[in-house]
């Protein structure tokens, strides 16, 4: 059910390019797609001579060649109405890739890239609708899944079907635009900065561990959580059939009334007895293996 807006936010600019070959820098066509109150206020589209070769496969993708750019302005040439509509506003792409085409077009042409704020919204959908937290958040098939009408691969069409997305996201979050700014830079899952859950450092020497915490720990669950998943442990909320390791604060561990242990530590004992490889720790062995005691 769509949630009601709590910040009025709908304010913003979308961006797209379509480029000549591999090279980010090779934009032969720009489209900017701005939006005021919720509503498409302004839609302006370029060719752009790459001045640069055109690969084939691109060519196939946006039908854009040489000659169709043979007379269009350069980078340069349309660096002016780039600025005009980008500076100092929130402006949106979809993934980083057109944000880093118009950084490097600006390198190549030794122009400075317009001071504005950037929201890539593709972190967007995979946050607020957590089916497309791990694929199929590209925007053609966002848009098929809202029944957004557009034409792939064109500049304009592209930007405008983001910003409609964007707003759908908006609708459905009640997040407003500059909410999104920071929400996008957190963890898709916020359990993982609100909670103790962690995921583990592929690096650590324990990762491949899955902990969870019980008891009364001597220093805050938060900075165990941390240190725990910095050393590669995967750090779950409650005892189940994938948990490896229970850390018990170092009162309860000493507690030998099965009774009188917490669920969390009954459980692991009765999957231990079940076969389940679980090593329980007291918390200052755990500490002494991390570092953090």
């Amino acid at each position: 059910m769509p949630v009601a807006v709590i910040v009025e936010e709908r304010d913003f600019v979308v961006v797209d390019v379509e480029t000549a070959n591999a090279d980010l820098a090779s934009i032969c066509q720009i489209g900017i797609a701005s939006f005021h109150d919720g509503e498409l206020s302004d839609a302006w589209v370029s060719l752009v001579n790459p001045e640069d070769e055109f690969n084939p496969i691109n060519i196939s993708i946006h039908g854009i060649d040489e000659s169709q750019v043979k007379d269009a302005p350069n980078w340069a040439g349309v660096l002016l109405n780039v600025t005009s509509r980008l500076q100092d506003r929130i402006v949106v792409s979809h993934t980083p890739f057109d944000r880093l085409a118009l950084s490097r077009a600006c390198d190549r042409c030794h122009m400075a890239v317009c001071a504005c704020t950037w929201l890539d919204s593709a972190r967007v959908v995979r946050r607020a609708w957590p089916k497309f937290s791990k694929s199929g958040y590209g925007l053609s098939n966002m848009a098929a899944q809202f029944g957004i009408a557009y034409q792939a691969h064109d500049a304009l069409e592209d930007a405008r079907c983001t910003g409609e997305l964007l707003l759908r996201a908006i609708t459905a979050t009640g997040l407003g635009v500059k909410q999104w700014v920071t929400r996008v830079q957190q963890p898709i899952d916020l359990t993982a900065i609100h909670g103790y859950r962690r995921y583990g450092n592929p690096d650590g020497e324990l990762y491949g561990e899955v902990l969870v915490f019980t008891g009364a720990l001597s220093i805050p669950r938060r900075e165990a959580a941390n240190a725990a998943s910095a050393s590669g442990c995967r750090v779950d909320s409650g005892v189940t059939k994938r948990t490896t390791l229970l850390v018990v604060g170092d009162e309860d561990v000493r507690v030998l009334n099965g009774h009188e242990m917490s669920s969390k530590h009954r459980k692991a004992e009765y999957l231990i007895a079940k076969g389940q490889p679980i090593r329980i720790l007291g918390e200052s062995d755990f500490g002494r293996i991390v570092g953090a005691g």
